[in-house]
C-alpha cells in the first residue's frame, strides 16, 4: 500500500524510472517502425502489387504512429500535455491493429471475406478511438475488450487465409497475436515496472506481424 501511494506521488500512473524504460522501449519501436515502413514499401513495389503498396503504406504509418504517441506520453511531463497523449497512444493502439490487418485483408484474403473483415476491424477502430476520445476512463473495460476481440478476429477468416499464406506466415501470425495477449497480463496488474514488460511483449508482438507481411503477405510473386 505504501509502494502504491508512493508511485502516485511521483505519477499519477508510473514512477520515473518506469517511464523512462518505457520510453526508451516504444522510441527504439519508433525507429523500427520507420524502417519497417520502408521495407514494407520497397518489398510491396518489387515483389507485389499496387494495393501491396497501399497496404504497406497504411501498415508502416500505424505502427510508426502508435509508437512515437507512446514514446511521447511517457517522454512528456508537462501534465496536460501528458493527459492529452495519453488518449493519442490509446487511439493509436487501434490504428495498429486496423494497420496490421490491412495487408492480411486486402492482399491475402482479398475478395468478399477480406473486404468485409477489413470493414469490421476499421470500424471497431473508429468506435474505439470515439469513444476513449469522449471518455477513456468511462470505456476503460470495452477499450480493452475490443483490443483483443478485434485482434483475434482474424480466426473467423481462419481457413482462407491459411489456403493463402504460407505456414510460415501463418506461425508469425499467431505468435505475434500471442505476445499482444500475454502482455496484456502486464499492462492489467499493477507491480513496479510492469508497464515496461508490456512495452517488450508489443515490440516482440510487431516484430512477429512485421516479419510474416513482409516475408509472406507482400511478395506476391516468389523472392
Amino acid at each position: 500500500m505504501k509502494e502504491v501511494k508512493k508511485r502516485k506521488l511521483i505519477n499519477n500512473f508510473y514512477t520515473l524510472g518506469e517511464e523512462i524504460f518505457s520510453s526508451i522501449t516504444h522510441g527504439i519501436g519508433a525507429l523500427l517502425g520507420i524502417a519497417a515502413l520502408v521495407l514494407s514499401i520497397i518489398f510491396a513495389a518489387l515483389y507485389g502489387n499496387a494495393i501491396g503498396v497501399v497496404s504497406a503504406s497504411i501498415y508502416g504509418a500505424t505502427m510508426v504512429i502508435m509508437y512515437t504517441m507512446s514514446t511521447l506520453y511517457h517522454a512528456l511531463t508537462h501534465k496536460t500535455a501528458k493527459k492529452v497523449f495519453r488518449i493519442f497512444d490509446h487511439c493509436s493502439i487501434y490504428l495498429l491493429i486496423a494497420g496490421t490487418y490491412t495487408p492480411y485483408t486486402l492482399v491475402t484474403l482479398k475478395g468478399p471475406v477480406g473486404w468485409v473483415l477489413f470493414g469490421i476491424v476499421w470500424a471497431t477502430a473508429i468506435l474505439g478511438i470515439v469513444f476513449n476520445s469522449i471518455n477513456m476512463e468511462k470505456f476503460k473495460t470495452f477499450s480493452m475488450a475490443s483490443y483483443v476481440i478485434s485482434g483475434w478476429a482474424i480466426i473467423i477468416a481462419m481457413k482462407p487465409l491459411m489456403q493463402n499464406l504460407a505456414m510460415g506466415g501463418i506461425i508469425l501470425l499467431i505468435a505475434g497475436g500471442v505476445f499482444y495477449t500475454l502482455g496484456i497480463v502486464f499492462y492489467a496488474i499493477k507491480i513496479p515496472y510492469a508497464h515496461p514488460i508490456w512495452h517488450l511483449f508489443v515490440l516482440a508482438g510487431s516484430i512477429c506481424h512485421f516479419f510474416s507481411i513482409l516475408l509472406y503477405v507482400l511478395p506476391t510473386d516468389k523472392l
